[in-house]
């Protein structure tokens, strides 16, 4: 029996990550200022202990010092600084310390403006199954013990009843370990609840709970945008569609609390991410490069709510910035009528490029274009993905492509827009293309 312990338990160790709050890295693009940068929150172990933050700049981003504040409950907990090179990369910034988990703030100070970042520390705990997993190989062993004890004082049928007894835990512990494999996890903390000191050291007790705005699925109401321009900037206003007040429970997905995609008359793509400097209110430096109607179009996703595409326009009548840059670059491409699956095939030259936003690829689609790009109906986000998600390597992994498939299904006939984007050096890859999509029983 001794033996089938050690195995068993040794044979069930790698089922404890399967019911384990993993935190892992948080990666957050931010453009802050004249800055493209992705911020790495490093996975946060033991808890209390130290943070480590790297700040990856991006071609064209200039060099300088950043400060990086921690704090917690409105508190500030630390401080350190980041120097960034003129090379782009990673950047490596001073230690932090957290005191324990819960909801915490990273704001990012370039001197003229400061991002912020809330994540969630998550408490290391075990579940359920772990506690009746160790519990019962504790007192298996144990009784095991006073078995062999019992045995040996007093010979005969009395020694059955802690063996027994042995035999019990032991089935409670590989009964657990049995469950644990197919248990499924718990979402991330701060996922789907909003994260209080409560539902963070105890999620389990939490999952029990129902979502915290009452619903049965968690939703939320839809998100209200507001874009305006002021001070050189493109200042977003969220706010939530019943209450009215702003919405301050983004979560970082794709690398990023929100994908805003800028897009001028002429159809110069610029695909940003706004840094929060406070509830509902988000901004990005931005220069128009001419006049006229500019669509506007964010991404975000709310904490138990899903993903939401936010659209408006803005009319500006003034003009100083450069166009976004493009480069020649070969797309294969199969247009099906309307409702049936397209396929894009990008090819980069070599197998070099980095995932952006956790992904070996972007394309943006717009249309149909019948006038103004502005007033197309249909637009949409679709990503190559990288070939193992599970692992999923950052920007320092240079070995993706030369290809970066596609594939989307255009629902509507007509003239469309389509930016594909792509990594290599730090810096973003951009190259446009205008289709026909045909009407569905007529081939292209």
């Amino acid at each position: 029996m001794l033996c089938s312990l050690v195995v068993v338990w040794a044979v069930a160790a790698p089922a404890f990550a399967d019911g384990a709050l993993d935190g892992g890295d948080i990666h957050v693009a931010q453009s802050l200022g004249d800055r493209e940068l992705t911020v790495v929150i490093r996975r946060v172990e033991p808890v209390p202990g130290p943070v480590h933050v790297d700040v990856v700049t991006h071609a064209g981003s200039p060099p300088g010092s950043l400060a990086l504040r921690l704090s917690k409950d409105g508190r500030q907990s630390g401080a350190t600084s980041v120097r960034l090179g003129a090379q782009p990369g990673f950047h490596r910034a001073g230690p932090l310390q957290v005191s324990g988990a819960g909801l915490w703030e990273l704001a990012i100070d370039d001197g003229t403006r400061i991002a912020t970042i809330p994540f969630v520390v998550p408490a290391q705990v075990l579940s359920p199954l772990e506690k009746a997993t160790n519990a019962g190989f504790v007192g298996a062993g144990v009784l095991m013990i006073v078995t062999l004890v019992v045995a040996v004082r007093r010979p005969g049928m009395v020694a059955l009843v802690p063996a027994s007894g042995a035999v019990a835990a032991l089935a409670v512990a590989v009964t657990a370990v049995t469950l644990s494999w197919s248990a499924p996890p718990l979402p991330p903390p701060g996922s789907v609840l909003d994260p209080t000191a409560g539902n963070i050291t105890d999620p389990y007790g939490a999952a029990r709970l129902a979502p915290v705005d009452g619903s049965v699925n968690g939703s939320r109401p839809p998100v209200n945008l507001v874009a305006d321009t002021r001070d050189g900037e493109l200042r977003l206003a969220l706010t939530d569609g019943s209450t009215g007040h702003p919405v301050d429970d983004l979560l970082v997905h794709d690398s990023a609390l929100i994908h805003l995609v800028v897009v001028s008359p002429a159809g110069g793509l610029r695909h940003l991410h706004p840094v929060r400097v406070a509830p509902g209110d988000y901004r990005v430096t931005f220069a128009a490069p001419e006049k006229g109607r500019y669509a506007v179009i964010a991404e975000v996703a709310r904490r138990g709510g899903g993903r939401q595409q936010l659209r408006t326009t803005i009319a500006l009548d003034a003009a100083g910035g450069a166009a976004p840059a493009t480069e020649n670059v070969r797309v294969d491409r199969r247009i099906a009528p309307a409702g049936s699956p397209s396929t894009f095939n990008a090819r980069f030259g070599t197998r070099d490029l980095q995932p952006w936003l956790g992904m070996a690829g972007h394309m943006i689609v717009a249309g149909p274009v019948t006038s103004e790009i502005a007033d197309a109906p249909i637009w949409a986000h679709v990503h190559a993905m990288v070939p193992d998600r599970r692992n999923q390597p950052d920007e320092s992994v240079a070995a993706f492509g030369p290809d970066v498939p596609f594939t989307y299904t255009f629902p509507l006939p007509g003239r469309y827009l389509v930016w594909v984007q792509a990594e290599r050096g730090y810096a973003v890859r951009t190259t446009s293309m205008t289709v026909e999509v045909p009407e569905s029983g007529r081939p292209s």
